[in-house]
């Protein structure tokens, strides 16, 4: 491996953290590397983590239907198709990819790296579909599904109210005939415009029930609903 095809930490330590020993190391630099660091070190297109991302993506859509399919028997084909949908949208899978570090891995070029591309949602969600992909094609179909199960599908209850907890408190208010009104609040908002972080409080009535932060108004919106359902939940 070259010094300039070395990513910010050891691939060996990735490896640790998601379980699977490449047969082939080199699949695995190709899903680190973004386009941005193909273009700059004028690598062939194909040498990115582009294709790789379209391999797992399709692995990670069949996983993820079958598991829907099998735990939500009663569930009709329309809910199951947004269930699974919130499961791999970009927010959840850079959720994984952050709870991986999968960001300390990726190869960028100089600009996304200045832009703080380690970080973004879109990037990371990508890299861990190129890691389900590279996995594929290094071990099979079955280690790729172990992955999926243990660092996706793993916690999928948290996720699902996570990333539709601002309707689910809505529903808890209304049917508790709970005549309040739900009001969230920014409190702050830090950092330079490519990261920044904005914490919201939220309110039922004049009572604050939760206070999220997030790199959007919306993650923060989602991360306040959550603390709300809990607490309301303890009630």
């Amino acid at each position: 491996m070259s010094k300039a095809r070395k990513p910010k930490t050891s691939i060996a330590l990735l490896e640790k953290k998601i379980d699977y020993h490449f047969n082939d190391s080199a699949l695995l630099l190709q899903a680190l590397t973004h386009s941005s660091y193909a273009n700059e070190m004028r690598m062939n297109k194909e040498n990115n983590n582009e294709r790789l991302e379209f391999l797992g993506d399709a692995v990670l859509e069949l996983v993820t239907s079958e598991y829907v399919f099998k735990s939500h028997n009663h569930l009709p084909e329309g809910d199951l198709t947004k269930l699974r949908a919130s499961i791999v949208c970009e927010q959840s899978l850079s959720s994984c990819a952050k709870d991986l570090n999968i960001g300390d891995f990726l190869l960028l070029g100089k600009g996304e790296e200045l832009s703080g591309g380690r970080h973004r949602e879109s990037i990371l969600s990508d890299a861990l579909e190129a890691i389900i992909g590279a996995i594929y094609l290094d071990g099979g179909f079955t280690n790729a599904k172990e992955f999926v199960h243990k660092f996706i599908l793993n916690n999928v209850e948290h996720k699902e109210l996570f990333f539709d907890s601002k309707t689910i408190l809505q529903e808890i208010i209304q049917n508790d005939n709970n005549k309040q009104k739900i009001r969230y609040k920014l409190i702050s908002e830090e950092g330079p415009d490519h990261n920044k972080s904005f914490t919201i409080a939220l309110y039922v009535g004049n009572e604050q029930y939760g206070c999220g932060i997030g790199k959007t108004k919306k993650a923060a919106e989602q991360e306040a609903a959550m603390q709300a359902i809990k607490k309301l939940q303890k009630k």
